[in-house]
Order: structure tokens, then C-alpha cells, then sequence
């Protein structure tokens, strides 16, 4: 009976999830967008760059040639040893609207994306800033038009949608659902008032909001968090907007193997300990029921005298999931994922577990050491 009661228990905490939360990117509508009545308000683009000569050769044009009336882009150059360096000096003369910033190497003072960043943000001339990475592609000419219709009096943070290519193999549908899942979350999640992160792939805030804050200077100690840890600490349920226009979308290149994907989440979840108390608890508490939900419902498949009550739970839930997957990840435009989604949707909780211990543990011998 214990475990019949931890069964049902989780089956109420996911069904509150998907209804509360995420349903709420099911519903969520585009910003109605009118190209004969967009505002004039410029705006500035930044983008941190290192090493980043070939993806900046590809990708910055795309960036550089949005249909929109006044906009400028920064690219910092971030101590880059390849010909990035070149790369934006060429394109400089081609487009006047590019502005070039530069970290140089310290042979002794160590740092990360934050100090890049804040950087293009002190060079920025506009209010609003929207940022993005060299290796991301807009999903078109209105990306920038698309974020701009929800640059209101009353909003001080923009929320897109930023997916990864569509490549062959198992590890990329994994990368992808795990984005599309993440991103499911942190809009449902903004959208129900309860704002928690942003990706910096795609993110747009005011300049005033960021020197209000004082910039990273909680977290500066730590590598990542320029963009969630941030929203974590500045959005409210008032002042935060979400975008799921397909157009305003930009699209990375995913991690080609296992280990690389492993290490870049390792380093995105070391800003989970940072989050506020409240996210911590949603966050932990959803992630906690899955698990929890899994087991039991193994045990009492096996020992329960009355599994088809069991199978019927179950399978209320496994629809109710199904539907909303098939929604989001159609409006993501990661339908394909649904035929995998199931199977994933199993592991990604033991990943993230796994992830959360090993970091705690190597943060323990650091302070150790």
C-alpha cells in the first residue's frame, strides 16, 4: 500500500506538471506581428566569440542582414587564436552596422563568457539587447522582427526558442528532446508566471535591467550561468515575455559525441545549487516524481494483486504526456522526436541525477583540495 500510495502521489504531482505548466506552451500564442506597423526601437545584437572564425564566416550574415530598420551587432572577440580576427574586420567594411570588441589575453587573470559579455553590453548603444552565440542560425530574415514584437513598456526579458540541427544518430534525437523538454519547461513555466531560465542562444533583456542587477556580479565566481542564473535572479511573473513563433527561432550545431555532450551539461547544470529556493523545489520536485513514478510502477506491476488498476494509471498518464509532446514538439518544429520521445523520456532523469552527484561530489574535493 505504501507504494501503491507513492505511485498514485507522482501520478498527481507529473498530471499537475503537464497541466499547470506545460500546457501552457501548447497555448501560448505568438506575438501578433504586422511588418507595415513595426516600431522603429533599435536594437542592439551581441554576440560572444572565441575560436569561432568558421562559424562567424557562415553564420554572421545571416545575423548582419535582418530585415529590420535599426539594429547594430557587437561581436566580441574573446582572446580568439584563429582567424576571427580577420573574419570581422573583412565583414566590417562590408557592413557598417557591425561593431568589433575585443578581450585580450591576461597571462595571468583567467576568465569566461561573462566578462565577454558584459563587455558587449557596456558597447551596446540601445536599450534592448538581444543575444545569441556565433554558432546559432536564425531561422530567417525576422528572427530579430519576431523577438522585437514583444519589446514592450511592461517587459524587461524575452524568451526564445533555441534548438539544436537535426543530425542522424541516437545521442542527437537525445540533445534535441532534451532542449525541446528544457525549453518546455522554462517557457510553460514563464508563461504560468512562475519565470526561471533563459537560453543565451536566444534571449533578449534591457541594458538597464542588467546594470540594475550589477551585472554577473553574484555569480561572476563561476563559468556558467551568464543567461539562466541571470533570468533566475531578474524575472518575475510580471515582467517576462515568451516567443514561440517558428521564425523566431535559432538553430545550433550539436555536440558530435557522448563525452562532449556530457561535459557541456555537467558545466550548464554546476548553476543549478544557484537557483532561488522556489526553483529549486519545482525543479527538483518534477524531477523526483519521474523517477519515483517509474520505480513503483515497476514494483507494483510485479507484487501489486490488481495491476490493470496500475496499467490504467499508467497509461492515463503516457497519453496525457503523449498529446502534449506531440503539440510542443510540433511547434518547435521537432515533430520527429515523438517517436523516440517515450524511450528518452526514461533515461533523462537518471542522466540528470548522475550529472547533479557527480557534480556535488567534485565540488566537495575542490573545497577539499
Amino acid at each position: 500500500m505504501i507504494f501503491a500510495g507513492i505511485f498514485f502521489l507522482m501520478f498527481l504531482i507529473q498530471l499537475y506538471f503537464y497541466l499547470r505548466f506545460y500546457r501552457k506552451a501548447i497555448f501560448k500564442k505568438s506575438t501578433i506581428y504586422n511588418k507595415a506597423e513595426i516600431l522603429t526601437e533599435p536594437v542592439s545584437i551581441i554576440i560572444c566569440a572565441r575560436n569561432e572564425a568558421s562559424n562567424l564566416e557562415k553564420n554572421l550574415p545571416l545575423i548582419l542582414e535582418q530585415d529590420y530598420p535599426d539594429f547594430e551587432v557587437i561581436v566580441v572577440n574573446d582572446r580568439s587564436e584563429d582567424e576571427t580576427n580577420l573574419v570581422l574586420n573583412r565583414f566590417a567594411i562590408k557592413y557598417p552596422r557591425l561593431h568589433i570588441s575585443e578581450v585580450r589575453k591576461d597571462p595571468i587573470l583567467t576568465h569566461g563568457k561573462k566578462l565577454a559579455l558584459t563587455l558587449g553590453i557596456k558597447a551596446a548603444g540601445n536599450e534592448w539587447l538581444l543575444l545569441t552565440d556565433a554558432d546559432c542560425v536564425p531561422a530567417g530574415k525576422n528572427w530579430l522582427s519576431r523577438m522585437h514584437c514583444n519589446f514592450r513598456k511592461d517587459k524587461d526579458i524575452v524568451l526564445g526558442y533555441g534548438g539544436y540541427k537535426k543530425r542522424k544518430g541516437i545521442l542527437n534525437h537525445l540533445i534535441r528532446y532534451e532542449t525541446v523538454f528544457t525549453a518546455m519547461q522554462y517557457m510553460g513555466m514563464a508563461a504560468a508566471g512562475k519565470p526561471y531560465m533563459g537560453v543565451g542562444r536566444n534571449l533578449a533583456y534591457r541594458k538597464t535591467l542588467f546594470f540594475t542587477n550589477r551585472g554577473f556580479a553574484s555569480h561572476s565566481n563561476i563559468y556558467s550561468g551568464d543567461d539562466d542564473l541571470f533570468i533566475n535572479e531578474t524575472a518575475n511573473s510580471q515582467n517576462v515575455a515568451v516567443e514561440m513563433h517558428p521564425e523566431s527561432f535559432t538553430w545550433s550545431e550539436p555536440e558530435k559525441n557522448f563525452t562532449a555532450w556530457y561535459n557541456q551539461k555537467k558545466r550548464h547544470l554546476t548553476t543549478a545549487p544557484r537557483y532561488s529556493l522556489k526553483t529549486k523545489f519545482w525543479l527538483i520536485l518534477e524531477n523526483i516524481s519521474r523517477i519515483l513514478f517509474l520505480a513503483s510502477f515497476i514494483y507494483l506491476l510485479i507484487t501489486y494483486p490488481y495491476p490493470e488498476y496500475i496499467l490504467i494509471i499508467f497509461a492515463i498518464l503516457f497519453l496525457i504526456k503523449g498529446i502534449v509532446f506531440k503539440i510542443v514538439f510540433t511547434r518547435l518544429s521537432e515533430s520527429i522526436l515523438f517517436l523516440t520521445s517515450p524511450v528518452i523520456d526514461l533515461f533523462i532523469p537518471l542522466i540528470y541525477f548522475y550529472i547533479h552527484i557527480r557534480n556535488l561530489i567534485e565540488s566537495k574535493r575542490r573545497r577539499w583540495n
